[in-house]
């Protein structure tokens, strides 16, 4: 039998991950009661905001969206689960989504032709926008009606097959979700489309809705998209936990295994992490595994600083930073030289010697890649967490 000492690293209860939801969500009550709240009046006919967690990486958007499904999928909503990958378009992402959620409303209690019209809808929709995306590959047993959601353009289209799924949901009393992760990557061109379906269906008190996650800058992309989006939808921002919820996130997992953290222990995760969900995660994870008993001390935080640090430059900074060319690098290390931020792009600029103008491609570059974003008119932010602190650790800054 395995011999295992009293730290048992099986049962180490910290689980940093992507989207691995941990042992103690803390301090987003207010935030799925809102979220739950906003479901539970569409599914009744009354109107609410679609939602977008919005927040910097590592900060649990991802485990947050994936909590708020959970909870619907618990109160019978239909959700459709997608994620937004580079390069993936709109219309190939929904449309298979869109299938199974429309199948599980056909066989909800009496039949209805509601739903069979909206797959009717969808089988349209997929046809003519085969022509535009090529990605989009879906296979229906159903003729589609013509002249419905079939135009053959994401704007005219999108939001009769979107209507169509409300209207089919309504005759069920149930509700379409369509979760989105990663939102801030789709084209903008795609998601005024999006914006504009919704629209559409919220005019009529359809119960079909949209909950995303994206990086700071979704608000003004969505703004960009459709200006009256800030009307039809609102932006919590997630961001690092307080002092009480990141000790919670701490404690109440360790006091499950009969282990506690030394306050000053607590003390020092909470300043090296500044309260970022993801760092938590790490930091009690290595912590954990290093100590030889209860309580963890302050000496077990410091040992495991090394393991956590040395886990995120290969897990969570370099993955991000090997896809960068050698400007953008060059960019990011001026950012770092003038610390966490934000910083004024003429700022920036001049550590690289260069005029705003000359550098606002690399900016845009990197704003594009999810990397910095822009927090107020002139100003960069970086969008992960102590990327600074990575840049000074690991990259030899004079000759990236």
């Amino acid at each position: 039998m395995l011999e295992l000492p009293y730290m048992d690293p099986i049962a180490n209860p910290f689980r940093p991950g992507a989207g691995t939801p941990p042992a103690e969500l803390a301090g987003r009550d207010e935030l799925l009661r809102d979220a739950a709240i906003a479901l539970a009046r569409l599914r009744v006919g009354n109107f609410s905001k679609s939602r977008i967690l919005t927040g910097l990486r590592g900060v649990g958007k991802t485990v947050l969206l994936n909590r708020i499904r959970q909870d619907a999928e618990k109160e019978g909503m239909i959700c459709i689960r997608l994620e937004a990958p580079e390069g993936r378009s709109l219309p190939s992402l929904l449309a298979p989504g869109l299938r199974t959620a429309l199948l599980k409303l056909d066989r909800m209690r009496a039949a209805s032709e509601g739903a069979k019209r909206a797959l009717r809808a969808l089988a349209g929709f997929a046809k003519s926008m085969k022509l535009t995306y090529h990605d989009l590959d879906l296979k229906l047993d159903i003729e589609a009606e013509p002249g419905l959601a079939d135009a053959g353009n994401l704007e005219d289209s999108l939001p009769e097959l979107l209507v169509a799924a409300g209207q089919a949901a309504r005759e069920k009393d149930s509700l379409v979700v369509i979760f989105i992760d990663e939102l801030h990557v789709i084209e903008t061109r795609e998601l005024a489309a999006l914006v504009m379906a919704l629209h559409v269906a919220s005019q009529d008190l359809l119960p079909i809705t949209l909950v995303g996650a994206g990086l700071p800058q979704i608000p003004a992309r969505m703004g960009e998209a459709k200006t009256y989006a800030e009307r039809l939808f609102d932006f919590p921002r997630v961001g690092p936990l307080d002092t009480a919820a990141a000790e919670r996130a701490l404690r109440i997992p360790a006091q499950q295994h009969q282990v506690e953290f030394a306050p000053e222990a607590i003390t020092e995760i909470l300043r090296v992490t500044d309260g970022y969900a993801y760092f938590l995660q790490e930091w009690g994870k290595h912590s954990w595994d290093v100590a030889q008993d209860s309580p963890i001390t302050l000496e077990d935080v410091r040992r495991g600083s090394d393991e956590a640090r040395a886990a995120l430059d290969e897990n969570f900074f370099s993955v991000r930073f090997g896809q960068l060319t050698a400007k953008q690098k060059q960019y990011l290390r001026a950012m770092a030289e003038l610390g966490p931020g934000p910083h004024r792009s003429g700022d920036i600029a001049a550590v690289l010697s260069k005029k705003v103008a000359a550098v606002a491609m690399t900016r845009d570059q990197l704003i594009a890649k999810g990397m910095i974003f822009s927090p107020a008119f002139g100003e960069t932010a970086f969008t992960v967490p102590l990327f600074d602190d990575f840049m000074k650790r690991i990259l030899r800054l004079s000759s990236v």
